[in-house]
């Protein structure tokens, strides 16, 4: 034992190759969060209802970003230590681990349910408002913090040695089922409900004499909850290591490293759901466009009378 009440560990030689590839994915994936954020806080053409649900959504990628930045730094530091040591802000960072989980579904789960009411309520238009789908924003922020405290306050939320991360431990227990059930299998059933009740009823218009417009926008709305559905399939299957090692520890003893596995999945997938939500948001898609065109307007006459 040292005088840091730390103690001297091995560490596998796929450790720090892992560790660096999840840091520099998430620094990625939070770094164009921030510029698909900061395109819809700053352009007047961004500033729709819709916008402002993906926004939100964006806003959870950087705060889930910086929170597995930070879980990533503290495993490799000890790791390349070879130390075994909690700090004093490790069951914090796990507990903002399970907000921003929570957030991060929830929010496509607000954006499904605000396509549904486009179509299938049009005459609702207070639930349509700006104000009220920030209302359901506020709410859900108010609940992620709400749920997980019984994580915190339980002391379930501890140091895993050989994963050199602070979490819930993977067994058969009634707060892993609780968990298990807020963050994934609710938000996931409420979006594939909703596509699959939107389905039905723009199914349903084609088969009756409908305006051509009102079936066109039905079609286009639908067609926004299938590119949702895909940003959470991505998330499923690429979560799908951290699933499996959930189910396996309901009847066994999941593998010693599954943390460092698991949260590799999820650290990449982060990526390709910001590059998803690029090619899907069609006006941040746009102005982005337009921006590096322009960028590359100017950077080209520079750098041709460099060479002159």
């Amino acid at each position: 034992m040292s005088n840091n009440n730390s103690t001297t560990t091995n560490i596998q030689s796929w450790f720090i190759p892992v560790e660096i590839l999840m840091i520099i994915s998430t620094i990625i994936a939070t770094l164009l969060a921030c510029i698909f954020l900061s395109i819809i806080v700053t352009n007047r053409t961004c500033r729709t209802v819709s916008l402002m649900l993906v926004g939100n959504s964006c806003l959870v990628a950087i705060l889930f970003g910086c929170i597995m930045i930070s879980m990533a730094l503290f495993t490799l530091e000890n790791d390349i230590k070879q130390i075994v040591f909690q700090d004093s802000l490790c069951i914090f960072r796990g507990y903002m681990g399970y907000i921003a989980c929570f957030l991060q579904n929830y929010s496509y789960a607000l954006q499904a349910i605000y396509r549904y009411i486009i179509v299938v309520h049009p005459a609702r238009v207070s639930w349509q408002s700006a104000r009220f789908q920030a209302f359901l924003i506020g709410i859900k922020w108010i609940l992620s913090i709400v749920y997980s405290l019984p994580l915190l306050l339980t002391g379930e939320i501890i140091y895993n040695v050989d994963n050199q991360i602070c979490q819930v431990s993977l067994r058969l227990s009634p707060i892993m089922v609780y968990t298990t059930l807020c963050i994934y299998t609710i938000p996931l059933t409420i979006i594939m409900l909703v596509y699959f009740k939107l389905f039905r009823y723009v199914h349903e218009m084609s088969k009756h004499v409908t305006p051509t417009n009102t079936l066109f926008h039905a079609r286009r709305e639908l067609e926004m909850v299938r590119r949702i559905v895909f940003l959470v399939i991505i998330l499923v299957v690429l979560g799908l290591p951290y699933l499996i090692f959930i189910l396996i520890s309901f009847v066994t003893i999941p593998p010693k490293y599954h943390f460092r596995i698991a949260y590799l999945f999820v650290d990449v997938s982060s990526v390709f759901i910001m590059i998803a939500l690029f090619q899907f948001t069609e006006p941040v898609k746009t102005i982005l466009l337009r921006m590096i065109s322009v960028m590359s307007n100017v950077v080209k006459p520079m750098s041709n009378q460099l060479n002159e």
